[in-house]
């Protein structure tokens, strides 16, 4: 007996769609690698690509030179990440005015990690943007960008619950936000059960499931500990034992990430966030699984400004 897949439909690349989160690099070999990731994967042609922006803009010139360059040489959307952690509204509008006049239509609107890392006490800056919602209003004030802003399917650390949790999200697209990407998570339930949620609150529009291809487990583990993500037993048992076999390590976190995302879209969900960490081959490979693969002229057309 066989059963309908929705997963292996011929056609289901042309109903998917997918963004890409890069971070800005920190020397030139790192710059050099990100190219390589956003050469490799423009052709893909994602809704949008953002790039991260850190605490008090401490990357802000990385983030600035990397937008641009992707706005110049390409043909992909790019978002701006912005977030409110030590700095002023006056601080932040500039760098909205800068990203602004450089091209960029669509922002990440965060609230952001406190500056002594995640997990440390979060406090307003005098004189600053609040949270995330005070930020999503105050760049709709600016002017009608493409607003996204994070959602937490295990809620935020800081949040005693989920009803609070939830509550800020819907301040946030009260106050004009258009989609929301989630916290990177392993168990594809709570994503369903948080998507549930958010639409009994009344809030309706797009929950991208933020997907996270685990490029080094250790690493993943010592963040998951600090954002409240939960790692389930059977991840941990995955990748026991491959902490010195980095080529057995790579090809389980192909397996893992292709059977999170298949699942997914047994499910229905057809738009895909994939924190990439500067790399493309997990990202480009899940999406090769889900049947996204460079159009007929897309390396041309998303590399023609390199060439002009």
């Amino acid at each position: 007996m066989s059963f309908f897949r929705q997963s292996r439909r011929p056609d289901l690349g042309t109903n998917i769609r997918v963004s890409f989160e890069f971070f800005p690099p920190k020397t030139e070999v790192m710059e050099e690698r990100l190219w390589e990731t956003v050469t490799r994967l423009a052709p893909l042609t994602p809704e949008f690509v953002s790039v991260t922006y850190g605490a008090g803009g401490s990357t802000r010139e990385r983030t600035a030179r990397t937008i641009k360059r992707i706005l110049t040489e390409t043909d992909v959307n790019a978002a701006a990440h912005l977030t409110c952690v030590d700095a002023t509204k006056e601080e932040v509008d500039t760098v909205v005015r800068e990203f602004a006049a450089m091209g960029v239509k669509r922002f990440v609107a965060l609230r952001g990690d406190p500056a002594n890392g995640v997990g440390a006490n979060y406090k307003p800056t005098p004189g600053g943007y609040e949270n995330g919602a005070d930020l999503v209003a105050g760049l709709k004030a600016f002017a009608d960008f493409d607003i996204s802003v994070s959602a937490y399917p295990e809620k935020h650390p800081e949040s005693p619950d989920f009803a609070t949790d939830i509550d800020m999200l819907k301040r946030k697209v009260d106050n004009g936000a258009t989609r929301a990407i989630t916290q990177f998570f392993f168990e594809n339930d709570l994503y369903e059960r948080y998507v549930e949620k958010v639409r009994r609150a009344g809030i309706y529009i797009p929950i991208l499931p933020g997907i996270l291809p685990i490029h080094n487990f250790t690493q993943v583990t010592n963040f998951c500990s600090r954002a409240g993500t939960h790692i389930p037993g059977w991840l941990t048992e995955r990748f026991d034992g491959l902490e010195n076999d980095p080529q057995t390590h790579q090809l389980v976190a192909s397996a893992v990430a292709a059977e999170q995302v298949l699942d997914l879209v047994e499910r229905g969900v057809q738009d895909f966030h994939f924190y990439t960490m500067n790399r493309a081959d997990l990202a480009f490979a899940i999406c090769h699984l889900i049947g996204i693969r460079p159009g007929s002229g897309a390396l041309e057309g998303a590399l023609a400004g390199a060439a002009a």
